[in-house]
């Protein structure tokens, strides 16, 4: 029992259930106030790890509540991952495309790396004028936004004008200010430790 609560003759137990309690309240006064109903925009960015693994995992929850859904991959491609191979099996529900050619420096082919992502960013336009997509998921388009392979304000139009109760998560590191802006929750992943640095290799099941 702490001195505070010996003071006030209230026992420990007690003391826990008060805070619990006001706790509560707190949070139930948010929930009241949070009345809006409609699609939203999620951001994953940073230089840290899990910015792909959390729009994955909303994709896996929004096949739970039985959406439709689409997947566009903008960088990953040259190889395969656990998620592609996974969610591929709910093709009833979900519309896949990994349009990437794999990362910058192993295309070399600024030409070609172009080409590619204005052929993903073709796929996620229809999907985003698309009503019957409940959520979309463009994976690391932020970093063909920092290349300057997709235009920024042709992804600024489509958000804008996308069906109101349509899910938008875009991920990468690098998101522009104004994406962030325009957004509606932005997560900024910070890197304190990755197993990469001290020499070990890439992991099923972890990074592919």
């Amino acid at each position: 029992m702490s001195r505070g609560s010996e003071r006030l003759g209230v026992s420990e137990d007690e003391h826990y259930r008060e805070r619990a309690q006001r706790k509560k309240e707190l949070v139930d006064r948010r929930i009241a106030r949070a009345t809006i109903d409609r699609g939203v925009i999620v951001v994953n960015t940073g230089n840290g790890k899990g910015k792909s693994s959390s729009g994955f995992g909303m994709l896996a929850r929004s096949l739970g509540h039985g959406f439709r859904c689409g997947v566009v991959q903008f960088i990953k491609g040259s190889f395969s991952t656990g998620e592609e191979a996974f969610f591929r099996r709910f093709d009833d529900l979900v519309e896949y495309h990994v349009m990437g050619e794999g990362y910058t420096w192993e295309t070399q082919d600024r030409g070609r790396d172009i080409v590619t992502a204005g052929a993903a960013w073709d796929i996620a336009a229809r999907m985003m004028s698309d009503e019957q997509f409940d959520f979309v998921l463009l994976d690391e388009l932020n970093i063909a936004l920092a290349k300057e392979y997709v235009s920024l304000d042709a992804l600024l139009a489509s958000l804008a004008a996308r069906p109101p109760r349509q899910h938008v998560v875009i991920t990468g590191r690098g998101a522009p200010d104004a994406l962030v802006e325009a957004a509606d929750t932005v997560t900024e992943m910070r890197v304190v430790k990755h197993a990469f640095k001290a020499g070990i290799k890439a992991q099923h099941g972890i990074e592919l």
